[in-house]
């Protein structure tokens, strides 16, 4: 038997259908399983396609490490009998009690609500008890809008930002959400 040590000091955030909680070594399978799915890494800014080996584990190695830039949530559906990695949320922090917060969600969950669900629940949450959190979505991206927007962000304005799985720059939409 193998214990696992987490040096991770994350607030566990309970939803009716899941639990969002640190990542942990015994995710890497179903996260790489997701993220090499071209899909979910056009979506996002940072996950390449295809998906180098080892970069499910560094990323979990960041993600757990004490000095880590980015706080990390699995989006875990046992308690509802659902896999125990369905997606992720991160929030990243900027200075002046902001944060940034971005997720991906498995394809096989699109259009359920479980991107809302764990977003709302983060911004509830606030476990980095930001004054604001900011949000970025491709534009080609309507669904993780409407997510932002059903959790309240406000639309900020156009910019670009590049991604490594399209090998190139694309639109922007910027959302923001006060918390205060």
């Amino acid at each position: 038997m193998k214990l696992e040590t987490v040096a991770v000091q994350q607030p566990v955030v309970e939803t009716e259908r899941f639990t969002l909680r640190p990542v942990r070594r015994s995710d890497a399978g179903l996260m790489a399983l997701y993220t090499g799915d071209r899909r979910v890494a056009e979506a996002t800014r940072s996950i390449p396609h295809p998906l180098p080996p080892g970069a499910t584990e560094a990323f979990i190695d960041r993600a757990m490490s004490p000095d880590r830039d980015e706080d990390v949530w699995v989006i875990d559906g046992t308690k509802s009998d659902l896999p125990e990695v369905m997606g992720l949320v991160g929030l990243e922090p900027m200075d002046r009690g902001q944060s940034e917060i971005r997720f991906w969600v498995a394809p096989a969950f699109w259009n359920t609500g479980v991107a809302s669900e764990a977003v709302q629940a983060i911004v509830h949450a606030n476990p980095r008890g930001d004054r604001t959190m900011f949000a970025a979505v491709f534009q080609d991206n309507l669904a993780s809008a409407r997510v932002l927007t059903n959790a309240g962000f406000e639309y900020l304005g156009d910019a670009e930002s590049y991604s490594v799985a399209r090998k190139a720059t694309v639109p922007t939409w910027t959302y923001v959400r006060k918390l205060d």
